[in-house]
């Protein structure tokens, strides 16, 4: 079974997209936007906050509180299948899209205006959370807590600051680093390849079922060598390699398609039979895996890394559902949600300030619905609506008028 630490989703800085078109229901004209990949933006920042929501009551996973209530084996089976599913595509699937959008960004601006802009839209923000948010979360853990480990906000970030754990403090943030790091090697990669004269040639055409099979077997074999020296579970200063095999696959797919207008050329059929694969496929080899494996017994550490066929399946399962998935999520939106009107507009606008912001509000609310004796499935489900709603107001009613904040967010 995975283990999620910091597990967030997307990168909204990192996804340059034109003007929004938030008070009609279609995208204005002569405007080349990709709507339905905004709408997938704020949908993913709200799946975010119901994965952090679910990792407070699951257990499954890190994150900064999980309220000391047991766990049914029956809950712990339900959260786990929705967090593994969650997890298999939600990141790599916003990485392909990150990347999709580089090639342009760096064809229009440059090498040095394409670094200094990358600098401003994921730096600032990472900059920002590290060394405010970051600290100001943990204070919210022991909030109504008679003792905590600190005299104050001021002795907590003292020691937050002098004892070096700042440099693992990035949280959720830590996408917008991934995502900077791999734009700075691109942006190295085109500079190189130009002295060199490198010329590349993109196919136009979509890749084959078997080409695409092959690329979930590459992520597969590649997360499965990575989680050798570091097991599903672990980090490097909050960045967790065991599942970078596909976040860096998965970049460079979403650069070669935009070489290739894949995204336009997908088919409707091409997105059913991906989506298909992806999920009943992913469920049965999820159920063989649990019932085959010794999870029942207790058993996790053969899914995590190493030598063994349970973390082997486990990497394909990951890969086929993430792969899949995310090419029917991309064939649906760009069917049914192509248009834009103002509730859109308004989650739109406002969902990289929620997705920066959300964790002190998650934990707050979290910690106020400790009395609250409700089954955990229902408290889950009602502490992700309750902070996707409190998190919104206060991003589109408070902080995105602060002047410095509302250039960054």
């Amino acid at each position: 079974m995975q283990t999620l630490q910091f597990k967030t989703a997307i990168n909204p800085a990192g996804t340059p997209t034109a003007d929004l078109a938030t008070t009609s229901g279609v995208p204005s004209k002569g405007t080349n936007r990709l709507l339905y990949i905004d709408n997938l933006r704020w949908v993913m920042i709200m799946l975010v906050l119901s994965m952090h929501a679910a990792v407070t009551y699951s257990h499954l996973g890190s994150w900064y509180f999980m309220e000391d209530t047991p766990v049914s084996l029956p809950e712990k089976f339900t959260f786990g299948t929705y967090q593994v599913f969650l997890q298999s595509f939600f990141m790599g699937f916003l990485f392909f899209i990150a990347g999709y959008f580089i090639p342009k960004a760096y064809d229009t601006k440059g090498a040095v205006k394409f670094l200094k802009d990358r600098a401003y839209r994921l730096g600032l923000p990472l900059l920002f959370f590290v060394f405010l948010l970051q600290p100001l979360s943990v204070y919210c853990i022991f909030l109504f807590d008679k003792q905590a480990p600190w005299s104050s906000f001021g002795d907590l970030y003292s020691g937050y600051i002098y004892k070096g754990r700042w440099l693992s403090g990035t949280g959720p943030l830590w996408f917008c680093e991934g995502l900077l790091i791999f734009c700075i090697v691109y942006a190295l990669y085109r500079i190189i390849a130009r002295r060199l004269g490198i010329a590349w040639s993109f196919r136009n055409k979509l890749p084959l079922k078997t080409a695409i099979w092959g690329f979930i077997a590459l992520i597969a074999g590649s997360s499965f060598i990575v989680r050798f020296p570091w097991p599903n579970g672990t980090s490097f200063y909050n960045l967790q390699f065991c599942y970078f095999s596909q976040y860096v696959f998965f970049f460079g797919a979403g650069i070669l398609a935009y070489r290739g207008d894949w995204l336009n050329k997908l088919t409707p059929e091409m997105g059913k039979y991906w989506g298909r694969v992806g999920l009943i496929g992913g469920i049965i080899i999820w159920l063989s895996g649990i019932f085959l494996g010794g999870a029942l017994k207790g058993q996790l550490a053969p899914y995590q890394g190493g030598l063994h066929w349970q973390s082997l399946l486990e990497c394909f399962r990951d890969q086929l559902s993430g792969v899949g998935i995310s090419i029917f999520l991309l064939v649906w939106f760009r069917r049914r949600f192509n248009r834009q009107g103002k509730l859109a507009g308004y989650f739109s606008a406002s969902a990289f300030a929620v997705y920066v912001f959300h964790t002190p509000v998650l934990i707050t609310l979290s910690k106020i619905m400790i009395g609250l004796h409700w089954p955990l499935l229902l408290k889950f489900l009602l502490l992700t609506l309750l902070s996707i709603l409190v998190t919104y107001v206060l991003s589109s009613v408070i902080l995105r008028k602060i002047p410095l904040l509302k250039n960054i967010l």
